[in-house]
């Protein structure tokens, strides 16, 4: 059987992915390793390249998930590498987290305890605080108090503490007010620390930079610096540059499976939405909803054909779509088409997809389906 079918295929460059790690590199300070978040299968990328390609070839040795099935994988395909779950594990599965060597991220003295009654085993921990995201973790109006319940937390037996994080809630924005937003939340998690100091608590990490903060406000502190979508080349807000040298890895591609012409007051798809206003050649593509193209890219999305611009035309259905390539004679049947990448001089992103239809680029990767193969270029 063939490796995929030539239907619809993502095209994921590893060769990029290294480069962007060098990047986050420089902007990080001597101190401060990577973390690479990994979750949701590596923003769509697929975990098991990215994860191999990040361990072997990059020297990471920090990987963040969302939950346990995320962290065994990652274990499996990096033995040594240090993992945290940053999202809430049943406590009955508290001995799998240990089994696994996996950190867990706590939120709560009564999550801590519940973890520590379901095993037999010591389990490493970072403690979460909420200093404004409004999510999870510890939530006190003062740093003394929050270092207070920490130090409770660290004195559970089986629980091996190991750090404190947070999550910056507005760090992607230049909006005066976020930005001194951020600066609260920055200083009230720096001043937890250094409460834990004064109480004889040292501990090996504090990290509190997301993509965002690592491309605007890097700061020494902190141990980690948790890339994410940044690691992927996309923007965490789309109205801010990222650094240069910061690319996609992924693109999106499809086949053309039919071109016909069409007359005036001909219909196009689901729901009659587009009826040709003069003759028309129209070209249908192998990729619809189902495989992660959004139907709301219906009359507003462009796809690329031999390196030109050519509009959706009518809804996009679950396996399928078309398009208008009257401005481009030569496609036929068989053309690859671009839905996300470059062809030629013109590039169409995640990030553009994603402002077309008002949601951001991480919700476009992630979305992309499993029945979509992922083909690794190196």
């Amino acid at each position: 059987m063939k490796p995929y079918l030539k239907r619809a295929w993502a095209e994921v460059n590893l060769s990029q992915l290294r480069k962007n790690v060098e990047v986050i590199r420089s902007l990080n300070s001597p101190g401060t390793e990577i973390m690479a978040v990994v979750k949701a299968d590596a923003y769509g990328h697929g975990d098991e390249h990215v994860v191999r390609c990040l361990a072997e070839q990059c020297g990471i040795r920090f990987f963040a998930v969302s939950n346990l099935d995320e962290a065994i994988a990652v274990r499996s395909f990096a033995p040594d590498a240090d993992i945290l779950i940053l999202g809430y594990t049943p406590p009955e599965y508290a001995h799998e987290i240990a089994m696994y060597n996996i950190i867990q991220g706590v939120v709560s003295t009564e999550y801590a305890e519940a973890l520590a009654a379901n095993t037999p085993d010591p389990i490493r921990c970072h403690i979460k605080i909420d200093t404004g995201m409004g999510r999870i973790g510890l939530k006190h109006d003062t740093p003394a108090a929050c270092a207070a319940e920490i130090e409770g937390i660290t004195k559970i037996e089986k629980l091996s503490v190991e750090g404190i994080y947070t999550h910056f809630a507005v760090a992607d924005s230049d909006d005066p007010d976020n930005i001194s937003y951020t600066d609260r939340q920055e200083q009230f998690i720096l001043d937890t620390y250094d409460e834990l100091v004064k109480l004889g608590i040292k501990l090996r990490h504090l990290h509190f930079m997301n993509s965002a903060a690592t491309c605007y406000r890097n700061n020494s502190r902190s141990t980690l610096s948790r890339a994410g979508i940044i690691l992927y080349g996309l923007h965490p807000d789309i109205s801010l540059d990222i650094p240069e040298g910061l690319e996609p890895l992924m693109e999106l591609k499809a086949v053309i499976s039919h071109v016909k012409n069409v007359k005036p007051g001909d219909c196009i798809s689901y729901g009659r939405t587009f009826t040709a206003d003069r003759e028309m050649r129209i070209a249908t593509v192998t990729i619809g909803y189902a495989d992660g193209y959004s139907r709301l890219l219906s009359g507003k999305g462009e796809i690329l054909v031999h390196g030109v611009r050519c509009p959706i035309v009518g809804r996009v259905c679950m396996d399928q779509l078309m398009m208008d390539v009257s401005g481009v004679p030569e496609a036929k049947s068989g053309d690859i088409v671009t839905l996300i990448g470059r062809d030629g001089d013109d590039i169409i992103t995640a990030d553009e997809l994603a402002s077309v239809y008002g949601t951001i680029g991480y919700e476009v990767v992630c979305g992309i389906s499993k029945r979509v193969p992922r083909i690794y270029i190196d």
